[in-house]
């Protein structure tokens, strides 16, 4: 699927940023929680946006 590929730079930044040592699967298990629930909470709003310039431009 070429819409899930990420940029190996992309893909080495964030790798770096979730890594934990003390954890038995690689990674910091809550940061990574708390950085998509970040990233999705940002699109709602983005969304809420679009959404009412768009219903502004209906009326």
């Amino acid at each position: 699927m070429e819409s899930l590929k990420v940029a190996q730079s992309t893909f080495d930044d964030i790798a770096k940023e979730i890594h934990s040592d003390q954890s038995p699967v690689g990674i910091d298990a809550k940061k990574t929680h708390i950085i998509i629930l970040d990233k999705l909470l940002q699109l709602e709003e983005r969304l809420k946006q679009i959404e009412a310039k768009l219903e502004a431009k209906d009326h």
